[in-house]
């Protein structure tokens, strides 16, 4: 699939999931052992005291949902098969794999009319690709900026996350699902302007 090549208006939400989950990858693969001990924003876990390591494994369990979400199963069903450490000795490769797979599910396919169960209600597929689609591009950006290392999201990644959260911005951040927004200067590229809208420009 050449993203390149979609443009916003054709591009689809597994599609939109797909390319911010590859940048994800991006930014986890890069991570030295020493980043993965680094302390992580509370904010981003529900360990007491996380560092990056419990971040990336939060991800291999998010990673490793997805073909059960495609598949229509819910919490019950799954049960306890994503828990405990699912990192072993080489976290990097844990993620890896649990994203080959998740890649692989969303290509594979699945009906257009599937109802999914995530721990926060039950939704149509689009809307969970919508919503793990904002997940991954702000985390993606918000781990390199932990590491200090730039890091530009791709061109369309910002075009398409820009038109899917600007519509109900008001909406999503009074649920808490973005901070207050950040002033940003007028002629800000799009990356800096939709960051400061969603409150993800910090130092």
């Amino acid at each position: 699939m050449s993203f390149a090549a979609a443009t916003v208006a054709r591009m689809k939400k597994p599609e939109v999931f797909l390319l911010s989950d590859s940048t994800l990858r991006t930014v986890i693969d890069s991570l030295t052992p020493d980043e993965l001990e680094m302390s992580a924003p509370a904010a981003w876990s529900r360990s007491t005291d996380p560092t990056l390591r419990d971040i990336v494994a939060a991800h291999v369990r998010d990673e490793a949902w997805v073909p059960d979400v495609l598949e229509g199963r819910t919490i019950e069903e799954v049960g306890d098969t994503w828990n405990g450490d699912l990192l072993g000795d080489d976290p990097i490769a844990a993620y890896d794999r649990a994203h080959d797979r998740a890649t692989a599910a969303v290509v594979a396919g699945f009906p257009a009319d599937l109802i999914v169960h995530l721990s926060y209600g039950d939704y149509p597929v689009d809307e969970f690709f919508e919503h793990s689609a904002y997940y991954r591009t702000f985390q993606a950006w918000s781990i390199a900026h932990l590491v200090h290392r730039d890091i530009a999201l791709p061109a369309e990644l910002v075009d398409a996350v820009w038109d899917l959260v600007m519509p109900q911005l008001d909406s999503l951040r009074a649920i808490n699902v973005f901070p207050p927004e950040v002033e940003v200067d007028a002629g800000a590229d799009k990356q800096t302007r939709l960051l400061g809208k969603t409150g993800f420009l910090f130092d």
